[in-house]
């Protein structure tokens, strides 16, 4: 065994931590930051530099603003969607026992949860990280979560292509023996 799954447990303990860090930093940035402290739901736009502003969004929709919540049946649909998709990565991430494997899972873990948190509670996801270069915008307006979970999800993908398992050569035959 690797030294990384020696102690699967306290592994899946980091994981599980660092899911509910992630949480908890994006509930206080959306909470205490963009909206006490910037009040941004009031402002709309804080320009912080030519390229980059926080701006206040209200994203109904997952992912691209894809299947937007437009009643309360679809918004609690998307709630359970995203529910079932978190459900499936808390179950992925204590099958797992290497901390490598386990942390970019952690990572969509608790983006999801935050992502969750703010649907349940406000009918959409507060999204407010506008990185812009003048009309074009390389990504939609985000959160720490979004980030999270993108970040995540692109370290999965990464590990799944380039590190397959290399196909084991045949043992060559002793001399003297027959094929």
């Amino acid at each position: 065994m690797t030294s990384q799954a020696a102690n699967p447990w306290r592994n899946r303990a980091i994981g599980l931590g660092l899911a509910l860090a992630i949480f908890l930093v994006d509930q206080a940035i959306k909470i205490h930051f963009v909206d006490r402290t910037l009040n941004l739901y009031n402002r709309h736009v804080v320009e912080i530099a030519p390229i980059f502003a926080f701006r206040w969004t209200e994203n109904y929709g997952i992912s691209l603003g894809l299947l937007t919540a437009g009643s309360l049946e679809m918004r609690f649909l998307l709630i359970a969607v995203t529910g079932a998709i978190a459900l499936f990565v808390f179950v992925w991430l204590l099958r797992e026992k290497r901390l490598s494997d386990i942390v970019p899972l952690a990572m969509v873990l608790g983006g999801a949860a935050g992502n969750i948190r703010d649907r349940y509670e406000h009918g959409f996801v507060i999204d407010y990280a506008d990185l812009h270069f003048g009309e074009f915008r390389p990504f939609l307006v985000f959160n720490f979560a979004d980030a999270a979970i993108t970040t995540g999800v692109l370290i999965i993908l990464a590990r799944s292509l380039l590190s397959r398992e290399k196909p084991q050569a045949e043992p060559k035959p002793a001399s003297g023996e027959l094929n």
